[in-house]
């Protein structure tokens, strides 16, 4: 073996296991495997689950939150804001943003980001450009997928279907959608008929963002109907995502419920967005304001996939953020209200095996043996405590090689001298944490 993890949880109500890792792949797990590894880790029981997967994150736009602060906090400041710096944007600066989002992403278990950089005549394709950059320097630490997004909308913006066709060029995988932002239904319906042709044209998956309202009485933000039904009529089946998807929230269980029954037929995955989504939603209500949030529990009832990811990291949209999955698990577990120990597990599979089954790798994915071994061991020892102590992952593996580690000290000083406790305040903590690229 290659690489042989000694002494991990997989499932709570089972023994330890080791994990043999041999070309890139999990080759073994056994109780008390009897092979060496050139390199072997004691994880001492510690929990280890697949790598995470961020099925929607904005790289180009993170960590402009004190470029140009919002005073508001509502979506159109946000639209507004961003546009101003979008314009302003430079390569090196787009590039030095995003690499600190990807570590923060691999230090926090994540082995695949899909990204959605805007195609714009705004700001051109810098966002695709870097991406495309990133992924090859990043190859050994993360997989990147590349979303040719068209923010600023198709019909309502000249130009773009040019500039989307250039980023597929440039190696975008997926086809992107905003059908909202147009200016009428007509048009929105045109925008999604464009992205099929253009996914059907290079045989490539689409993910929209789409239905991002606080109720359905626009009909340019309750599109997923036209799209199911799109996605049916041109054999798209499981090769469609939709990100937001916040307006179905606001309808009534009887006209919920055929939208529902659609999307499960189309196999469409749906992408909640609970940080952006909850920040900017309900913003006009005065009373009983609502969570502005995908019906999570609905669609997963229904038989639709589900799955959540960051979206934005610390800009107008999302101020706040570190690209950990834990972090927003645990936030859409108390908004969705999933607490009890099944409910856990099943948010645990929204940011693992159900948004691996989102973007398309659904198939070559998970702890398994001939599995890719893009996984994490985190610094807890029960499964089922993971969303609940939000762990460090003490080793992240990406293709069986080590993407970073994190080790943490704490020390608590009951029978600390005063002196000493003064000089320490308490408690010592250090963190170290790398991902070497």
């Amino acid at each position: 073996m290659d690489m042989i993890i000694r002494r991990v949880r997989i499932e709570d109500d089972k023994p330890l296991v080791d994990i043999g890792i041999k070309d890139g792949r999990i080759a073994a797990i056994e109780e008390q495997l009897d092979r060496s590894g050139t390199e072997e880790i004691d994880a001492e029981g510690r929990v280890a689950l697949p790598g995470f997967i961020e099925a929607h994150l904005h790289l180009e736009k993170a960590f402009l939150h004190r470029r140009m602060p919002a005073r508001l906090g509502t979506l159109d400041e946000a639209i507004r804001v961003t546009g101003i710096l979008k314009s302003k944007q430079e390569r090196k600066d787009v590039l030095e943003r995003s690499r600190k989002v990807l570590d923060m992403a691999i230090t926090s278990g994540t082995t695949l980001i899909r990204a959605h950089p805007d195609v714009d005549p705004i700001q051109n394709l810098i966002g695709v450009e870097t991406a495309v950059e990133l992924r090859e320097e990043y190859r050994d630490l993360i997989d990147l997928q590349i979303v040719a997004f068209p923010q600023e909308g198709i019909l309502k913006t000249p130009g773009v279907v040019d500039l989307m066709e250039k980023a597929i060029e440039l190696g975008a995988d997926v086809v992107g959608g905003c059908p909202y932002n147009e200016v009428s239904w007509d048009d929105t319906k045109k925008h999604i008929d464009t992205v099929f042709a253009m996914a059907i044209k290079h045989d490539l998956p689409v993910d929209m963002h789409a239905d991002f309202s606080d109720d359905a009485s626009d009909q340019r933000f309750m599109s997923a109907e036209y799209i199911a039904r799109k996605t049916i009529e041109t054999g798209y089946q499981g090769r469609v995502a939709l990100g937001h998807v916040t307006s179905p929230g606001s309808l009534e269980p009887e006209k919920l419920k055929p939208l529902i029954d659609l999307l499960r037929e189309a196999d469409i995955a749906i992408i909640t967005l609970p940080a952006t989504d909850v920040y900017l939603g309900g913003r006009k209500d005065v009373v009983n304001q609502r969570r502005g949030l995908t019906p999570v529990r609905a669609l997963r009832a229904g038989g639709v996939n589900v799955a959540y990811a960051s979206n934005n990291v610390r800009n107008a949209f999302t101020p706040f953020g570190k690209a950990d999955p834990l972090v927003i698990g645990n936030l859409l577990a108390h908004l969705i209200q999933f607490g009890t120990p099944d409910h856990q597990a099943e948010i645990l599979k929204m940011s693992t095996t159900d948004a691996a089954r989102a973007v398309g790798i659904g198939k070559d994915y998970g702890l398994a043996v001939g599995k890719p071994a893009d996984l994490m061991i985190l610094d807890t020892e029960v499964v089922a405590d993971a969303l609940l102590d939000i762990p460090a992952r003490s080793w992240v593996f990406k293709r069986g090689r080590v993407a970073a580690m994190t080790k943490l000290d704490t020390k608590i000083c009951r029978t600390c001298g005063h002196a000493h406790a003064e000089t320490h305040a308490h408690a010592k903590t250090k963190k170290t944490a790398s991902a070497t690229h």
